[in-house]
């Protein structure tokens, strides 16, 4: 099946992007969590949102959660790994999984998860932020997973059944589910080194020798997300149709930039969703 538009995002450009494109009578799906948006969900009190003065984060949640409620807006829970552009429609990627688009909207949030020293210098060369993708080409080698979530016990499970050594470094706090075989470092990486391809984890601890590390992230940075999309100053590049370097795809809210705030979000999300859909009716 392919969708007239998938949007990347579950917050407040997101959902507003999806209600507007959903009024339009397109086919979407919307990428992102059942929670919606975490940073609304922290939010203690919320004065500049139009008509809904000193509302907290929770409360603005629950009204999003009810609106697309009421237009049978469904979030598929996954996380997406890469984004292509295939010309005349769009591949999404999710682990082992794959959808189709004619358009995309990105409406990510803003990562504040910083690369470490040497990440993105060896992206691809050893470096990736998807074990399950790229697994195969692990077999009988030795594999650190960097876990900011715990999805990514999953996949140091699933590696585990491929390489011959798994070190799992978990970046939260809780019980780890993983295989009795994986090797648990609570420890703080700082460092990717090697000469053309990544061969040493720096911790601040000590030192692993590995063939492939992987940074599983609640999300990746853009340019990685979207193979050729354009960035300027660490965000996604726009113009005032929301529209990126690539044909087809769009983005909103804070990863186009400041200033971030909700309303600006969600105003941003409806200008995204009402070009995609004047792009797809010209097609």
């Amino acid at each position: 099946m392919r969708y007239d538009i998938a949007i990347i995002g579950s917050g407040p450009a997101g959902l507003s992007a999806a209600i507007n494109a959903k009024i339009r009578n397109k086919n979407i799906i919307v990428f992102g969590s059942s929670n919606l948006s975490e940073k609304v969900i922290k939010a203690p009190k919320v004065d500049n949102y139009l008509g809904l003065y000193g509302i907290n984060g929770e409360d603005l949640k629950n009204s999003f959660k009810a609106h697309i409620e009421k237009m049978d807006i469904q979030i598929t829970e996954e996380r997406i790994n890469n984004v292509y552009a295939m010309g005349e429609y769009f591949v999404i990627t999710a682990n082992e999984k794959m959808y189709e688009a004619n358009s995309v909207i990105l409406a990510t949030g803003i990562e504040y998860t910083k690369p470490i020293k040497g990440e993105e210098e060896f992206v691809g060369k050893g470096v990736g932020y998807c074990a399950t993708c790229d697994a195969a080409l692990y077999k009988g080698k030795r594999v650190a997973i960097i876990g900011y979530n715990s999805e990514a016990e999953e996949e140091a499970n699933f590696l585990m059944e491929i390489a011959s050594k798994v070190y799992y470094i978990p970046m939260y706090n809780k019980d780890y589910n993983v295989n009795k075989d994986v090797d648990i470092i609570k420890d703080v990486p700082l460092e990717v080194k090697g000469d053309t391809v990544a061969s040493k984890l720096i911790l601040k601890n000590t030192v692993l020798d590995v063939d492939g590390i992987f940074f599983i992230k609640n999300s990746i940075s853009p340019k990685y997300l979207v193979p050729g999309l354009e960035i300027e100053n660490g965000h996604i590049k726009v113009d005032r149709n929301m529209k990126t370097n690539i044909a087809g795809c769009f983005a909103a809210g804070d990863c186009i930039g400041k200033p971030y705030q909700y309303i600006k979000a969600a105003g941003e999300g409806q200008v995204a969703a009402l070009n995609a859909v004047s792009y797809l009716d010209k097609k």
